[in-house]
């Protein structure tokens, strides 16, 4: 079985430690890898053929960028030792993933193309065709790109052990036959493949070119600033050996792993020709021959390349590891949090009460008990501190009601009451007639607030109860249209019974005048003890009108002094009505409140269950238990995605496990 993370980064680095790159053997252009560190590349290859990058898993990358005509070709056909498609216009119109293998002992050349699930093998005089034909069938006929890859494999004597990736060149004017857009689609699909911190871009400049103008610099400069993961190659080097030398070692576009300087291949050259005029180039030109020797030629960048897929591969490789662990577990975990297909009415029976009970368990912690653990940050479902605050805001207006502020017509409407109400009997007994008829009109002022405050209330229960019944559900959308139309006729019929509950409350208020609070005796005497300093105010006109009364505040009796007949019961019924006006108002909200509560309890524990079972299952039901036995579309397709994700993340990690247990081992390496 593998090791640890930090075993695995141990192996690693000993594969880079035991025997360092060389160029001692003159056939190829670099040594090849030590063999240990051969199986990494191939397991990077590997989980590259398996798309695991659709999962969100990036892969170490050499990225071969440039502008159009920038020689980008020339580079990787020599290092491939191979005749890549040549032309006018974009000739690379797909990503092309080439991987470059030495195979000393191999009698010829191994070339094949692998795309569309495909294998198609080929030689060194044909790969050119082969690869247009490809080309042909991924991105289509004419010269439109696509990003579906193409992966060409090289397995030849004297290459160096190699996976790149060649993009499109960059061009900003379309020629004929290319979409308008071409440039917007080849940048995507260059930024797509330069982001990720595990790519090493190797920009491809010409020499004949200011460096800074190039579009490949901009690019690659705007995911790299630095230019730590930037490697750049200037072709064309023989063409324009004027100033190379200032431009590379100046370095002003930031290339943090450095520059090779190279010549391109001329005309029917062979490779090896081609390599020996480079190295007399280099070592002879009266310019040339100034750039340092660390920097120049095919063979230097090979090395270069071979080094940083190296250092790259052994600092991503564990972390890869660990990511393709991670998602496999995540999915396997949301795999199992699917419904299982249903089979019979029983099981579907099962799994709707299992639904039912939840859902019930989810709301008796939010609606009664006041618990939100399920939903911490979601704050309209901490249900009982929002009941609580539309309860107070209810007694808040009930409060600041035009009929709660005693000093409002101060005694008129009390005095035209008392006039209205007078019979025969002794002057000094207050009617009831009186009182009722004033409380009646102040019960009816706030009628309208109850019925308001019911409606408020059980909208917002309303949004939660169907809001948690459908997140319980969500795994059998066949139950939700059922189970949400059963909730909301409840609702509505808990709605009703509140509204008919409120409006006996009120019309109680309205016919009866009691209260056995002792509240209402004290506030009553309080209230009372400045009669005589009212009707003092009232009866001597030589005292200041203005006066302030407990409970009542600062009133203006001036107008009062007019209707001295029936100004002390006025007074008197004054404030009873107000002290015993503070008692109805605290019964409007006390009773909602407990009518409240207990509706919420008996929508959770009894009415809810009922009404939904009866929707689904009952005579005159919908149905919806056996059409649970039917998976929905969309669980469907997040089960098939689930499972093919599964099965790529599982081959990945044995792809994986089999290298890392081939490096800690030191075993045979051999497929």
């Amino acid at each position: 079985m593998p090791q640890t993370m930090g075993d695995n980064r141990a192996l690693v680095r000993g594969v880079l430690e035991a025997e360092p790159l060389s160029v001692a053997r003159p056939a190829p252009l670099t040594a090849s890898y030590n063999d240990r560190i051969r199986p990494l590349l191939d397991a990077i290859d590997r989980l590259r053929n398996l798309m695991v990058m659709k999962e969100g898993i990036q892969l170490p990358t050499i990225v071969v960028v440039g502008d159009q005509s920038s020689g980008k070709s020339s580079v990787l056909e020599s290092l491939a030792g191979i005749n890549l498609p040549r032309g006018q216009g974009i000739c690379t119109r797909v990503p092309l993933i080439m991987r470059l293998q030495d195979n000393p002992k191999a009698d010829r050349p191994e070339l094949y193309l692998e795309f569309n699930g495909k294998v198609v093998y080929t030689d060194e005089d044909n790969i050119s065709v082969a690869i247009n034909d490809a080309t042909d069938e991924i991105a289509g006929h004419g010269k439109g790109i696509s990003n579906a890859p193409l992966t060409l494999v090289v397995k030849k004597d004297g290459v160096p052990d190699l996976t790149m990736v060649d993009l499109p060149g960059i061009t900003r004017v379309p020629v004929h036959g290319q979409p308008e857009n071409i440039y917007e689609q080849i940048s995507e699909m260059i930024m797509e493949y330069i982001r990720p911190e595990e790519s090493i871009i190797l920009n491809v400049l010409s020499a004949t070119v200011d460096f800074s103008t190039c579009e490949s610099i901009r690019m690659s400069q705007m995911v790299d600033k630095s230019g730590r993961r930037t490697l750049a190659v200037v072709t064309k080097a023989d063409k324009a050996p004027e100033g190379l030398l200032e431009k590379v070692t100046a370095d002003d576009v930031n290339i943090g792993l450095g520059y090779v300087c190279v010549r391109n291949r001329i005309g029917h050259e062979t490779y090896e020709e081609a390599r020996q005029e480079e190295a007399n180039l280099f070592g002879t030109h009266h310019l040339l021959r100034k750039i340092d020797k660390s920097i120049v030629g095919v063979p230097v960048l090979a090395q270069k390349l071979t080094q940083i897929q190296a250092t790259i591969m052994a600092k991503c490789l564990p972390e890869i590891v660990k990511k393709i662990n991670d998602k496999l577990n995540t999915n396997v975990a949301e795999l199992k949090k699917l419904p299982k297909n249903l089979s019979s009415v029983a099981e579907a029976m099962t799994a709707f009460m299992q639904i039912l009970g939840s859902a019930k368990e989810s709301l008796r912690k939010i609606l009664v008990r006041g618990e939100f653990d399920e939903y911490p940050e979601e704050k309209e479902m901490h249900c009982t501190a929002r009941l609580v605050e539309m309860l107070n805001q209810y007694s808040d207006e009930l409060q600041k009601c035009a009929e709660n502020d005693p000093k409002t017509n101060f005694l008129l409407e009390e005095l035209e009451v008392l006039e209205e109400t007078k019979g025969i009997g002794l002057p000094n007994f207050l009617p009831r007639s009186a009182f009722i008829t004033v409380l009646q009109r102040k019960v009816k002022g706030v009628s309208s607030k109850p019925p308001s405050f019911v409606a408020r209330v059980w909208e917002y229960i309303e949004g939660v109860v169907i809001g948690v019944l459908m997140q319980h559900s969500e795994n059998y959308p066949q139950l939700q249209s059922s189970t949400r139309r059963a909730a909301s006729s409840l609702i509505n019929k808990m709605k009703e019974k509140a509204m008919d509950r409120m409006t006996e409350i009120v019309e109680m208020e309205k016919l009866a005048d009691y209260t056995c609070n002792p509240e209402y005796m004290l506030e009553c005497n309080k209230l009372m003890s400045d009669q005589n300093i009212f009707l003092d105010a009232i009866n001597n006109a030589s005292k200041p009108s203005n006066i302030v009364l407990q409970g009542i505040g600062e009133i203006d009796v001036a107008d009062l002094r007019h209707h001295k007949q029936h100004i002390q019961e006025a007074f008197d019924l004054k404030m009873r009505i107000t002290a015993y006006w503070n008692i109805v108002l605290r019964r409007l909200v006390d009773s909602m409140a407990l009518h409240l509560l207990y509706s919420v309890q008996n929508l959770v524990n009894n009415e809810m269950e009922k009404e939904i079972v009866g929707e689904l299952i009952g005579p005159h039901g919908s149905g919806g238990i056996e059409r649970m036995l039917e998976e929905a579309p969309s669980v469907a397709a997040k089960r098939d995605k689930l499972n093919r994700s599964i099965k790529l993340l599982k081959e990945s990690s044995a792809v994986v496990a089999k290298i890392m247990d081939r490096i800690s081992t030191d075993g045979d390496y051999s497929d």
